[in-house]
C-alpha cells in the first residue's frame, strides 16, 4: 500500500491522530494536500512553533510559540467541518502533561468528526502514554518515477538535455536520497560545470554515503575485495559465480527470480565477512553494512521505526548487498529480554520483509553461534541458502598462505614453502594465518631483514589457535553442519582438516 493509499483510508476511517516521520515536509504535505483536496477540499492548516498557524486568513499566526493552544484550534472549527491540521516538529511538546491530557482528549471527540491532527517529524519520539493514540504513518523516500519526474523538470528549467541512458543512470544513482537532496546536488553539478553530465554520477554516489552515515543506522563499506582474495571454499564461490549475472536485465527477461541471501555459519575467522565484501565487488552492487544494535533505542515505536527505515533505504539502494555482520549476537535469546517485546517486533519485522520482500535486495547474514539463532531465521524462505564455513583444510591453509604472500612478498614468493607452512598451521583459521604472518614480519624487520619461512614457522608456534581454546563449542559447531542442516562451503572433509 503506497503512502497516498494509506493516508486516504486513514481520512475515511475517521483516524484522528496520525504521526508521520520525514524529513521531506514539503513533499509529504503535498500530497496531504492532494488527499484532503480529493476527499471534498477539506481545508488544511499548517503549524509551526515560530510563526504558528498558516491557511486561515482570520488567525493567521494563531498558536504562535504555544504548542497548547495549537491543539486548541481544531475546536474553532465547527463539529461537522472537515479540516486536517498539520503540527511540524510537534515531537518537541509530547512529554509536556497538558500536551499529552490534550492530545489524548482529541483522541476521543474526534473520532465521530472530519477532522485529523497530522504530527510531522524528523524523527519517532512518541512518550509511552501516547503510543496508543497515535498512528505512525511510514512516508516512503521518492520513487524511480518521482526522481525521473522531478530531474527531467530540472532538465527544462536548465535547458539542458541528456540521452536516455544518462537520464537513466543518473535516476538509478539517485534512488535512496530524499528529493530535497537530490535538488540540492544535482543543483550543485549545474552550478560547476553549467550543465547536468553523465560523470555526475559520481558526486550523487558520495552524496549518497553521506546520507547513509547521517543515518547512523547503516554504513555505506567500500567492497575491493575479490573472490580471489578467498581462499579456499570451493563449494561457496561456484554458488556465487553461478549467480553473478542475477541482478542483469537479462535475467529479469529469461524470468529469473533475484538471489534472496545467504547464512553463512562459521568459526570465527574463517572468512565469512571476507565473503560478504567479496560478493559485492564481484557482483559490482553497493555493499551495506547493517549494526543491527544500532536499530535499538529507548522511546516506545522508535526501534520499530529505524527497522522500517532501514528496510526503506536498503529497498531504494537495491539492488544493493545488505551485510549483517554477527546476526546471532543481535538476537540470542530472544524473548528473555526485559525489553517490553522491542526486540522481539524489530525480528518480526526483520524476518517477515526477508520472506516477502520484492526488492532485489541480497541480504548475506554472519553468524559464529548457530545455536543461539532463533529457528525463524533457518527457515526455507529466509535465505536461499545456509553454508557452514568451517576450518580451512591442509590444502585450503595453502591457498590461503598464497594469496596473503602474493600481495605481501610478490617478488619472492618461490621463497616460501607453502606446503610446509600449511602443514604446520593445523586448526589454523584464515585470520590466525594472516596474524601468523604479520607476526613474521615482525621478526623480521625487528632484525632489519626480510621474514622468512622460519620466522612464520616461529610466529605460528606463538600463536594458539581459537579451534583449541574453545575446542567444545567449535566441535559442536562442526557436528551441527555435518548433520545436513548446511552446505559446506568447502568441498574437502569437514572433521578430518588435515587430509
Amino acid at each position: 500500500m503506497t503512502f497516498r493509499e494509506e493516508f486516504k483510508l486513514l481520512l475515511r476511517a475517521c483516524y484522528p491522530l496520525m504521526y508521520i516521520p520525514t524529513y521531506e515536509e514539503e513533499r509529504v504535505e503535498a500530497e496531504i494536500r492532494e488527499e484532503a483536496s480529493n476527499q471534498g477540499n477539506r481545508p488544511v492548516y499548517t503549524w509551526d512553533f515560530v510563526d504558528g498557524y498558516q491557511g486561515s486568513l482570520n488567525d493567521e499566526g494563531f498558536g504562535k510559540r504555544n504548542p497548547l493552544q495549537a491543539l486548541e484550534f481544531v475546536e474553532k472549527i465547527s463539529p461537522a467541518g472537515p479540516a486536517v491540521l498539520i503540527l511540524r516538529d510537534y515531537h518537541h511538546f509530547l512529554e509536556d502533561v497538558a500536551i499529552s491530557r490534550k492530545l489524548r482528549n482529541l483522541a476521543r471527540s474526534l473520532k465521530s468528526q472530519p477532522k485529523n491532527i497530522v504530527l510531522l517529524s524528523p524523527r519517532v519520539a512518541i512518550p509511552a502514554d501516547l503510543a496508543e493514540v497515535l498512528t505512525v504513518v511510514e512516508f516512503p523516500l521518492p520513487t524511480e518515477e518521482d526522481i525521473k519526474a522531478g530531474i527531467e523538470l530540472l532538465l527544462m528549467t536548465y535547458g539542458n538535455e541528456l540521452c536516455t541512458n544518462s537520464l537513466d543512470d543518473l535516476v538509478r544513482s539517485c534512488q535512496g536520497l530524499s528529493m530535497a537532496r537530490i535538488h540540492r546536488v544535482l543543483a550543485r553539478a549545474i552550478a560547476a560545470h553549467g550543465e547536468l553530465q553523465p560523470e555526475d554520477v559520481d558526486l550523487i554516489l558520495e552524496e549518497k554515503r553521506e546520507t547513509i552515515r547521517q543515518t547512523q543506522i547503516l554504513d555505506f563499506y567500500p567492497a575491493k575485495e575479490q573472490i580471489s582474495d578467498i581462499g579456499g571454499l570451493d563449494n561457496l564461490k561456484d554458488w556465487l559465480l553461478r549467480r553473478g549475472a542475477s541482478f542483469s536485465v537479462h535475467a529479469k527477461r529469461y524470468g529469473l527470480p533475484h538471489p534472496r541471501g545467504l547464512l553463512l555459519v562459521g568459526i570465527q575467522g574463517t572468512g565469512k565477512s571476507l565473503t560478504a565484501k567479496a560478493i559485492a565487488h564481484h557482483w559490482h552492487l553497493p555493499l551495506l553494512r547493517l549494526d543491527v544494535g544500532r536499530l535499538f533505542a529507548g522511546l516506545i515505536g522508535e526501534s520499530e521505526s529505524r527497522t522500517r527505515q532501514m528496510i526503506q533505504m536498503a529497498e531504494a539502494l537495491s539492488p544493493c548487498i545488505l551485510w549483517i555482520d554477527e546476526i546471532d549476537k543481535a538476537f540470542s535469546g530472544l524473548g528473555s529480554r526485559g525489553d517490553a517485546g522491542t526486540t522481539s517486533r524489530v525480528f518480526g519485522t526483520f524476518i517477515t520483509w526477508m520472506a516477502e520482500k520484492t526488492s532485489p535486495v541480497f541480504v548475506v547474514a554472519t553468524a559464529n553461534d548457530i545455536q543461539s539463532l532463533p529457528s525463524e531465521i533457518l527457515r526455507k524462505g529466509r535465505f536461499d541458502e545456509i553454508f557452514f564455513v568451517g576450518l580451512p583444510t591442509q590444502e585450503e591453509r595453502k591457498a590461503i598462505f598464497n594469496v596473503h604472500l602474493s600481495r605481501l612478498r610478490p617478488h619472492n614468493l618461490i621463497g616460501y614453502d607453502m606446503d610446509r607452512l600449511a602443514y604446520e598451521t593445523l586448526d589454523f583459521s584464515g585470520a590466525e594465518i594472516e596474524q601468523t604472518l604479520v607476526e613474521a614480519m615482525h621478526i623480521g624487520f625487528s632484525q632489519n631483514r626480510d621474514f622468512t619461512n622460519d620466522d612464520v614457522l616461529e610466529a605460528a608456534s606463538q600463536i594458539i589457535p581459537l579451534a583449541r581454546t574453545a575446542k567444545e563449542q567449535i566441535q559442536q559447531l562442526q557436528e551441527w553442519a555435518a548433520s545436513g542442516r548446511a552446505r559446506l562451503a568447502s568441498k574437502h572433509s569437514l572433521l578430518n582438516p588435515r587430509d
